[in-house]
This record gives C-alpha cells, sequence and structure tokens, in this order.
C-alpha cells in the first residue's frame, strides 16, 4: 500500500513539474520574461555592434551614401599601420598607469579612512568628490595647473628645487599628465568600494590579531587584503574597461599629442571617423577594442574564479 502511494505521489509531483514547465515556456511569459528585457541588449549593442562589423569590411567615407566592400583591406592596412601600433602601447601604458594607482591608492585612503572615528562620512565625501565631477571640468582646470610658467604643479616643484617640465608639451611627461587626472578622479571611487569591503570583514579577526600581537602590515597581508580580492578584481575589469574608453581628458589636455604620444585606440577612432572620415577604418579600430576588451575582462574574470577560491 505504501508503494502505491509513493508511486502515486511521485506522478503528481512529475505532472506538477511538467505543468509547470509548459506554463513558464508559453508565449506571453516568453515576451514578459525574456524577450523585453533582452530588448536594450539588441537594440544598443548587438545591432551596432553587428552594423559596426559590416562597416568595417567597407570604404565608407561618413559622408557619401556610397561605399564599395573591400574585405579585410582595412583590418590588414590598420595592423600595418605605425599609427595603431603606437596607440595600443599608448592604450596599454595608460592602463596600467591607471588601473594600478587606482587600487593601490584607493585601498590605502579605505584604510586611513576605517581609523577615523568623527566625521568620517565627510572624509568620504571629499575624496569621492572628484569622481562625480565632471572630465572636462576637471581636464580645464588641470590644464591650468599643468601650465609651465604658472601653473600650480611647477610652483610647487620649484619650491623644492625642481625645474619643472612642459607637462602638455613634452612628449616624454604628456602621458604621464593625463594619468595623473585620471587617477586623481577614480581614486575616491575605487576607495568608496574598498571602505564597503572592509566594513564587512568580521571584527573577531581583528581582536585574534591583536592578540596575537600582529602589526598592520601584518593585518594588511593576512585580512585586509584576502578578504578585499573580489573587489580588487571587480574593480581592475572596471577600470581596464574605463581606461580603453578614456577620451575626455586626452581631447581637452592633449589632442593626442604632441606627435601622438597620448593617442590611444580610442583617440585615435575619433580621428580616424571624424577628422579624417574613414569610418572603415575607425569602425575598424572599434572592432579591435571590443575584442581586446572582452580578452581582458576573460582573463579577469578566469583570474577572480581561480582567486576567491
Amino acid at each position: 500500500m505504501d508503494n502505491v502511494k509513493s508511486v502515486t505521489k511521485d506522478q503528481d509531483n512529475n505532472r506538477k513539474i511538467k505543468d509547470i514547465r509548459r506554463n513558464s515556456l508559453n508565449v506571453p511569459n516568453f515576451i514578459i520574461y525574456i524577450l523585453i528585457p533582452l530588448l536594450p541588449l539588441l537594440v544598443f549593442w548587438f545591432i551596432p555592434m553587428i552594423i559596426s562589423l559590416m562597416i568595417s569590411f567597407t570604404d565608407w567615407d561618413y559622408i557619401s551614401p556610397k561605399f564599395n566592400i573591400i574585405g579585410l583591406k582595412n583590418y590588414l592596412e590598420i595592423l600595418k599601420s605605425s599609427e595603431f601600433w603606437q596607440a595600443l602601447k599608448n592604450t596599454i601604458l595608460f592602463g596600467f598607469g591607471t588601473v594600478c594607482p587606482t587600487l593601490i591608492i584607493g585601498f590605502l585612503m579605505a584604510l586611513i579612512i576605517e581609523k577615523v572615528k568623527k566625521g568620517k562620512d565627510i572624509f568620504q565625501g571629499f575624496l569621492f568628490s572628484p569622481w562625480i565631477t565632471p572630465m572636462v571640468a576637471m581636464s580645464i582646470v588641470w590644464s591650468w595647473m599643468f601650465r609651465p610658467s604658472v601653473g600650480l604643479i611647477n610652483y610647487c616643484l620649484k619650491f623644492l628645487g625642481i625645474n619643472g617640465p612642459n607637462w602638455l608639451m613634452d612628449s616624454k611627461y604628456a602621458l604621464i599628465a593625463v594619468m595623473i587626472v585620471t587617477v586623481w578622479k577614480t581614486a575616491g571611487w575605487a576607495m568608496l568600494y574598498y571602505s564597503d569591503a572592509i566594513s564587512k570583514i568580521p571584527k573577531d579577526l581583528f581582536e585574534v590579531c591583536n592578540l596575537e600581537g600582529a602589526n598592520s602590515l601584518q593585518k594588511i597581508k593576512y585580512i585586509y587584503f584576502p578578504l578585499t580580492i573580489k573587489t580588487t578584481l571587480f574593480l581592475g575589469i572596471i577600470s581596464l574597461i574605463n581606461s580603453i574608453q578614456a577620451y575626455d581628458q586626452i581631447s581637452v589636455l592633449t589632442r593626442g599629442g604632441p606627435a601622438g604620444s597620448t593617442r590611444t585606440l580610442l583617440y585615435l577612432f575619433y580621428q580616424m571617423a571624424f577628422e579624417q572620415f574613414n569610418m572603415g577604418k575607425a569602425t575598424t579600430i572599434a572592432i579591435i577594442m571590443v575584442i581586446i576588451t572582452g580578452i581582458l575582462a576573460s582573463i579577469m574574470f578566469y583570474m577572480q574564479k581561480k582567486l576567491v577560491k
């Protein structure tokens, strides 16, 4: 008798599961729960991506409605171009020169803020304020500060007995100047994420460390850093993508100069598309940027999966 009841119960459960699956796969549910949420991704990413890929195989000049399909010619010419490789090198240097300082400074600021007992929110808001300041406005202010004769930066260096360079007109220092502006803006943003991660660390761990006589460096090494690794990898991914997409500060401060020393891939795309009116080559650069971004994001997600374990 018990076996009969068990079989009947299993049959009822299977029937309910089939009913749920049948109801969940009907057309209205598909439209409401799958198709509508996918529409923004389809309209604003997939369709433009397909159109860009198609344009990259043409010689369209952005003005004329006529164009010719030229196959892989744009890709071959871009990969042979010295401008492309210089822009790629500048993009890599800019990425490492902004991502690493952003994470390090943001982490250190979060550690300092954690020790503040009164006015913690005020200090966080003050350090976060550059992030909410428009990059164009901030870059204009920094361009004044980088002026060789009357700028604040060189004035401070002169006070220390150092002759400051012509920051924005010297190819040795122009990219460094753009990096400084970028890190100034993003460090407070990283600090806010690190502060949130640090606040979630169990206090018992610090009590054990105090009983063991651990110093500040040991706490950073064995508690703060391992327990904020997820935040570090997340910030690393976002910062890398932002560094590839950097445009405003370069446009305001240097316009890609001098001699292309601050021209990144995105700025080269802008020059190809809207100054040289070669949309075919410009979209080729855009496709290459998407591929690079995808590879970097995949590597970071792989590292996150391995390190978090």
